[in-house]
């Protein structure tokens, strides 16, 4: 069957996006995938003339960005739509969400209504974003401005912007931050592993931390500009095989939601490999009918936080007042968690089968 899927490589300035292109071709293609680039569309029009500083305002800036944007995507679908290739995976070099790092979020607001979407609709609309922290954070003596002639920042304002990028993609179903914690030469095999294990290929695995943690602040959480408040329900689906778990997922916020159809397969060493698939709402609603009647639909609150460049998940569930449940994706094994000071962690249940989603949809979830 003939899988399109459509990621986003971002990052602050002077991230590696440039040098993780020809990463992402020449190991991808290994794996059978057609690839194809969007080069970033903000370099395209400023280096043609078309600026902040030349147009009358940002907002006319950002609006010509967003809408050539838009274009761009749709011709390069309908060219893969069109491509005899059986996996075609399609690399934006930065997306829409990038933009509103540039703009308020009023701005971003109206932009979105004018061009027929809304935030959520255009962030949803990638199938995973990658984000490389700039070198001026981690690297300071690899940063420069020579090899980008649209490019201004100093690398306080480069590390600043970093920080904005992350809070705009913040609530996206599949985020990752490859932060500088090792040389450039392994921070683009960490990106490509973490590329290859969200494709599902052979040899990608999960990698992520679970705790259970005191019940947050969640108004504090809700205004702070780096978390984002989505809503969720998961279903089971009955499955023949018992090493392999089927759910599907409806997700999403103020009336915009997205559908994902997950599997997950235990292999005979006890790790797991998880695949995703995006559904229509008819595919969603066709699929309802293979529930599995024995679990109860999850339905919770997540808050996604980036912080310390790693990104966090914080789970609320109705059945629980004083505790809730955080995961966090780790780029490797080895990595050190930091915990924001206003998490109060109780242990970690990483390893622990009671507090994995198809436990707790079982009737009778573990004692709050």
């Amino acid at each position: 069957m003939k899988s399109i899927t459509k990621i986003v490589i971002t990052g602050g300035p002077c991230g590696g996006k440039s040098t993780a292109m020809t990463w992402i071709e020449s190991n991808l293609s290994k794996h059978g995938y057609k690839v194809l680039f969007i080069p970033e569309t903000a370099s395209e029009l400023i280096l043609g003339g078309v600026a902040p500083w030349t147009v009358n305002t940002n907002y006319d800036f950002q609006k010509a960005l967003v809408s050539l944007q838009i274009q761009k995507e749709r011709v390069f679908q309908m060219a893969a739509d069109n491509m005899e290739d059986e996996k075609i995976l399609i690399v934006a070099d930065r997306g829409i969400l990038d933009n509103k790092a540039y703009m308020t979020n009023e701005e971003f607001d109206s932009l979105c209504h004018e061009l027929g979407g809304s935030e959520i609709s255009f962030r949803d609309n990638y199938d995973a974003v990658f984000h490389l922290v700039t070198a001026a954070q981690g690297a300071s003596k690899f940063y420069t401005l020579s090899n980008n002639k649209a490019r201004t920042e100093t690398p306080e304002q480069a590390i600043a912007m970093d920080q904005k990028i992350i809070s705009c993609w913040t609530g996206h179903p599949y985020l990752r931050i490859i932060d500088n914690s090792t040389d450039f030469t392994n921070k683009m095999k960490r990106l490509v592993n973490e590329i290859t294990q969200f494709l599902g290929e052979p040899d990608a695995f999960e990698d992520d931390q679970k705790y259970i943690i005191r019940m947050p602040d969640l108004e504090q959480l809700e205004q702070m500009p780096n978390c984002k408040k989505i809503d969720i329900i998961q279903t089971y689906l009955s499955s023949p095989d018992p090493n392999t778990e089927i759910r599907i997922r409806q997700r999403g916020s103020r009336g915009n939601y997205i559908y994902v159809k997950t599997k997950k397969i235990t292999t005979p060493d006890g790790r797991r490999v998880e695949t995703e698939q995006r559904l229509t709402p008819d595919e969603y609603l066709n699929l309802l009918m293979d529930a599995d009647t024995s679990l109860r639909q999850i339905r919770k609150n997540r808050y996604c936080l980036t912080e310390n460049n790693l990104y966090f998940e914080i789970d609320v569930y109705p059945f629980w007042q004083h505790q809730a449940i955080l995961e966090v994706q780790l780029n490797d094994a080895e990595q050190q968690v930091i915990f924001p000071d206003y998490l109060s962690v109780i242990r970690d249940v990483t390893h622990l089968d009671a507090y994995k989603n198809r436990s707790l949809a079982r009737i009778i979830p573990p004692e709050d």
